[in-house]
């Protein structure tokens, strides 16, 4: 067992026989192993098999990501300045789409791999810290969760953040004891890729390092090693300087104006939801039943027959992850809103994997036959989440398209507003049609967040309907629209009503899409 902080063994520090660490908890008979072995293959068959699957279309965040991705590397690095993230994945995905294609199934299978080389990773942090009990779940826990499926299966870098995350924080614990030169190079590289990933990964790596320094004030003994980790860390920030330009213009005029910045009691239960499966009873109850197998692996010091005695000190197994996870939430709301950016459970990836990791501890303290029974509560509600997942559908655009399709003529013209809706949505539409996104009346392709709210300020929805109407006299006009869109308040109704009105062919359905939308038929333009 090792752990960044705590209690550990191999000659620093004991842990006494009746601790959880060196236990091998719940030892009861009641299930043969040959039994146990065929359900954790066959959850993680199932989990693996999930990865790749999804019958929705693209949304917005992952045609973004496309968009970018098949530019040529210099165009992509400048487009990636207006669009606000690092360009890691960006990079990876390029050269991915140059072997696969960029089908919506091509595009992710790049996700689904990251998402199973998670499993491996998954097994032996399980291993370390809870024994072969603790591998068995922590590897069921991985493979079921929603939170992992659905990043799995969506073109984004999360599932490589939590890739990332688990390798990274395997590599510093071998090395707090071992600090061989492979290693050290292998944490600085992580933490630049990290870096270079999400910009979340700076809280993280922070929280990592504020832990480290105090460990290296806490264990004389072991400063050295602790001071060779802390170096490493550090020195993987150096990977990341080529890209500390367009970081730095992304930070003065891009950030999140889609959205405001959240309250911490906001970004746990958004957390929390999310990793239950999303907006659905089993997800809700789902994350309150990982909140509370925490609390069991941060609280349970023994656990034996229907007995488990807790430490209201903590006890070290997870202490030093959960920690992590805290701090690195707290550090990421108190820049929020320092710098106005938001948070999206999504952000998330940074630290799931610690959570992950200390729901499967808690569910290992439990004794006998209620570990089962809390075990298979749990998988239930995964499953349940999962099934959201599957069935609430990211986007509206299949419909949306399918409805354009039945009415539109070569020449007409499609009008996305706001211009968020046009990446995915311009996706799935026919051929031979203009399109448009609202305000810029450009490409639809991609979303320039480059000092967003003040030129979405100055746009006037009733001389963009004249200029439209103007333009494309004689041809039929289509909106894709949906209100409330923070920054446009009610531009996209007015630029609508300015055009005409004409006749709503499909309306938003927030019960089965994330992304939904109106679809307005304006009929043959007049000038």
């Amino acid at each position: 067992m090792r752990t960044l902080v705590g209690d550990e063994v191999d000659g620093v520090g004991t842990v006494t026989p009746e601790t959880p660490e060196t236990a091998e908890p719940n030892r009861t008979g009641l299930v043969p192993s040959w039994a146990i072995s065929a359900a954790v293959a066959a959850a993680v068959a199932v989990g693996v098999a999930l990865r790749f699957y999804s019958r929705s279309n693209l949304w917005l965040d992952e045609a973004l990501s496309v968009n970018i991705a098949r530019l040529s590397l210099g165009d992509l690095l400048d487009a990636l300045r207006h669009d606000g993230h690092p360009p890691l994945y960006y990079l990876l995905l390029h050269y991915w789409m140059d072997l696969v294609g960029d089908g919506d199934n091509a595009v992710r299978l790049l996700s689904g791999f990251f998402g199973v080389a998670c499993l491996p990773l998954a097994w032996i942090a399980g291993r370390r810290v809870a024994g072969s009990a603790g591998a068995r779940w922590t590897v069921v826990v991985v493979a079921l969760s929603p939170y992992a499926i659905r990043y799995s299966t969506e073109t984004r870098m999360y599932s490589l953040v939590m890739l990332l995350v688990l390798a990274g924080y395997l590599l510093v614990n071998d090395a707090l004891h071992d600090p061989k030169t492979w290693r050290l190079v292998s944490i600085a590289v992580i933490t630049g890729l990290l870096l270079l990933s999400h910009y979340w990964a700076f809280w993280l790596v922070a929280a990592v390092g504020l832990m480290l320094l105090w460990r290296w004030r806490q264990r004389p003994a072991s400063r050295a090693a602790t001071a060779r980790v802390v170096v490493a860390v550090a020195g993987g920030g150096l990977l990341f300087l080529p890209w500390l330009s367009g970081f730095l213009y992304q930070s003065r005029h891009t950030g999140t104006p889609w959205a405001q910045p959240v309250r911490p009691t906001m970004l746990i239960e958004m957390t929390l939801q999310d990793l239950g499966g999303g907006e659905v009873s089993e997800g809700k109850l789902g994350g309150a039943v990982i909140l509370i197998l925490c609390l069991l692996a941060l609280f349970v010091a023994r656990s034996a027959r229907n007995e488990m005695v807790l430490d209201m000190r903590t006890v070290p197994t997870v202490r030093t992850e959960l920690v992590i996870v805290a701090m690195t939430a707290a550090i990421g709301c108190l820049v929020g809103y320092a710098t106005g950016a938001t948070y999206q459970a999504r952000y998330a990836a940074v630290f799931v994997p610690l959570v992950l990791l200390a729901t499967a501890v808690g569910l290992t303290r439990i004794p006998g036959l209620a570990q089962w029974v809390a075990g298979g509560l749990f998988l239930a509600l995964s499953l349940g989440g999962i099934g959201w997942v599957e069935y609430y559908q990211r986007t509206e655009s299949g419909p949306v398209a399918a409805a354009v399709a039945e009415r539109a003529h070569p020449g007409d013209v499609v009008v996305y507003c706001p211009d968020q809706l046009g990446p995915g949505y311009s996706r799935e539409m026919p051929d031979a049609l203009v399109e448009l996104a609202y305000p810029t009346m450009g490409s639809p392709d991609r979303v320039d967040w480059v000092d967003y709210a003040d030129r979405n300020a100055k746009a006037d929805p009733k001389e963009l309907a004249d200029q439209v109407r103007r333009d494309y006299a004689g041809h039929a006009a289509f909106v894709v629209w949906k209100p409330s869109y923070r920054t446009f308040g009610q531009q996209c109704e007015d630029f609508v009503n300015a055009l005409g009105g004409g006749e709503q062919i499909v309306s938003v359905d927030e019960s089965a899409y994330y992304e939904p939308a109106n679809l307005a038929w304006i009929g043959e333009l007049r000038g």
